[in-house]
């Protein structure tokens, strides 16, 4: 009787751990929660703690309160120039009424996550169609971002109960197709600019060149200009000295212009000359006394 009554007392604390833990659960700080009674809301007001349900009637749903990351894939977009655009971007979000976001989203979170990313997309697109290339990448980037988390932040609230805390796009590329062709004339365009500054470098390269070698030429003109003239005056100096020397001593100066004949007409044994024996140009050869 009393191993009966054991077993049955322990059935019973057993039945009540059970129905405590299939009835109680703890709600976390970084958490939001939904308790549903045959799938229809009936409480989403959570604070972090520990609470009670019904098993078997109430069916509890957590969802992460903390912030989350929508990295959509690269879109195709049309902007103001009719140049197309590969656009990838990303967006931060959390969410903001979890009943809301239940029901928006059958408590799926890709379900969010798929609608944000249309949504901002969409936005995207919007903003890219009136606006080019180099306002989307300039100064004007920020301003857009901001003007389109603003925007989607009240639509998120409104039709998904998640806060957009930012938009930002990590990339902006021209399509595959199109960047050959950029690319191409990015390099014919640099090609040309390289040549045009190689024409420029020759042209100066010439200009040097012949400035220099006219330079040379009058340094040349000039030294020579300068030599020829302290020749002449050298020339001339030594004329005068030769001539004040010689006409103190006639005699010696034409013994001395002879001998200076005789070295340059005898200084080749091929030259022949034919002259009267007689001749005053052979005076010294016959008398070095020159009578």
């Amino acid at each position: 009787m009393n191993s009966n009554k054991s077993l049955f007392v322990i059935a019973l604390v057993l039945l009540a751990v059970l129905a405590v833990s299939s009835s109680a659960f703890v709600v976390k700080e970084t958490e939001k929660a939904v308790l549903l009674r045959f799938g229809e809301v009936v409480r989403t007001d959570y604070e972090p703690g520990l609470y009670f349900k019904i098993p078997l009637v109430h069916e509890l749903r957590k969802f992460d309160a903390r912030i989350q990351t929508v990295d959509s894939q690269p879109v195709r977009m049309l902007n103001s120039e009719n140049k197309f655009m590969m656009v990838d971007s990303y967006a931060k979000f959390r969410i903001f009424d979890v009943g809301r976001f239940y029901v928006a989203t059958r408590g799926d979170e890709r379900n969010a996550v798929r609608l944000l990313a249309e949504q901002i997309n969409n936005r995207l697109r919007n903003q890219f169609g009136v606006r080019d290339l180099h306002e989307v990448v300039s100064g004007q980037r920020d301003e857009l971002m901001a003007e389109i988390t603003t925007n989607l932040n009240k639509t998120a609230q409104t039709d998904l109960g998640v806060e957009i805390v930012d938009v930002r796009v990590k990339r902006i590329d021209l399509p595959p197709e199109v960047s050959e062709s950029v690319f191409q004339r990015m390099r014919a365009g640099r090609e040309l600019e390289a040549r045009d500054h190689r024409a420029k470098g020759q042209e100066a390269s010439e200009r040097i060149r012949a400035s220099a070698d006219r330079q040379k030429v009058v340094i040349e003109s000039e030294a020579y200009r300068k030599a020829e003239e302290v020749r002449g005056e050298a020339d001339a100096e030594a004329a005068q000295i030769y001539a004040e020397a010689f006409s103190k001593n006639p005699e010696f100066y034409r013994f001395s212009r002879s001998l200076t004949a005789y070295k340059e007409s005898f200084k080749s044994k091929s030259d022949m000359l034919l002259m009267e024996p007689d001749s005053q140009f052979f005076r010294y050869l016959k008398d070095p006394s020159g009578e």
